[in-house]
């Protein structure tokens, strides 16, 4: 395996690979609240790190329509990067094994992230992976987003794209990336809502998509459909949890703060050890289960 290059990809590889999480609430929490995503990484022809993103079918039951990472709910007996590699094999089509990618590509777990809460009552933990890139027979890396984004099947989401990585620490379009549509100010707006137990910063960030090939349902027509109408905008919008998720992981691997406002703690771990306690997320999860300030308000005054 060769080194990464430029030196800014490996010092962020190093950090994710490096990095501890605290302990998690995740072992112990009932099956049927625990959810895992998959942040898959991987390097660009101009030597930046890039992140591989969907936005979900209308089919689905939660989210639909949403930006996501692949990720879902787990089975018995999985640990949080089976939860998410199986699932991204599902979603999009990316194998569990590495022998069942195309040459050279493989996948490496470089790190956990603190578990985050859903308002669906889903603890989600967040797994970091680097899609390796480089040819041992050419001495170069392999265009990811030409030859392997183009071949995974968008199996349960309408289109899977990929946004710069570490531009989810900045305001606006990072300089020297081509053909951007729109102005740089069209890449991020943010707000503070009053959600959580105090004020929470609600990111949206606006992808642009017009630069880069989006992999699209090749069988299903529901999915081609909703596929068909996302063809209309020039940037893809990611927001809510996806988006917090994705300052954290990009804050661990830059060793920076973002430009924009934020909440400064990672995860959710002592929110939902105090909803635990509170008699929240129990074995028995229903699809009316919401979380609602009051809840959170209540957790944290414990």
């Amino acid at each position: 395996m060769a080194p990464l290059s430029p030196a800014s990809i490996k010092a962020a590889i190093e950090r994710l690979k490096a990095y501890k999480p605290p302990p998690t609430v995740w072992p112990s929490m009932p099956l049927s609240r625990k959810a895992a995503v998959l942040i898959v990484l991987f390097a660009d022809t101009n030597g930046e790190l890039r992140v591989v993103i969907t936005m979900r079918a209308s089919t689905l039951s939660s989210y639909s329509g949403h930006a996501a990472l692949p990720g879902g709910k787990a089975e018995e007996g999985e640990t949080p990067f089976e939860v998410a590699r199986r699932e991204a094999s599902e979603e999009i089509g990316l194998p569990r094994r590495d022998g069942a990618l195309p040459e050279p590509f493989h996948v490496e777990h470089l790190c956990e992230m603190p578990t985050n809460l859903a308002k669906t009552e889903l603890v989600v933990r967040p797994c970091v992976a680097l899609l390796h890139s480089y040819d041992p027979k050419t001495g170069l890396d392999a265009s990811v987003a030409e030859r392997l984004l183009p071949r995974l099947d968008a199996r349960e989401v309408a289109a899977v794209f990929s946004a710069p990585f570490k531009n989810f620490l900045y305001h606006e379009d990072l300089p020297d990336q081509p053909d951007l549509p729109g102005e740089p100010s069209d890449w991020y707006k943010g707000a503070w809502t009053d959600w959580h137990e105090n004020q929470w910063r609600m990111h949206n960030f606006f992808v642009p998509v017009t630069n880069q090939v989006v992999t699209k349902p090749k069988k299903d027509d529901d999915q081609k459909a909703v596929a068909d109408n996302l063809d209309k905008l020039s940037r893809y919008r990611v927001f809510g949890m996806t988006a917090r998720i994705l300052v954290d992981a990009a804050r661990y691997a830059y060793n920076q703060e973002p430009t924009f406002e934020h909440n400064s703690h990672f995860g959710d771990e002592e929110m939902i050890t105090r909803l635990r306690k509170l008699g929240r997320l129990g074995d028995i999860r229903k699809r009316t289960d919401v979380l609602t300030k009051d809840d959170l308000v209540k957790a944290a005054n414990l």
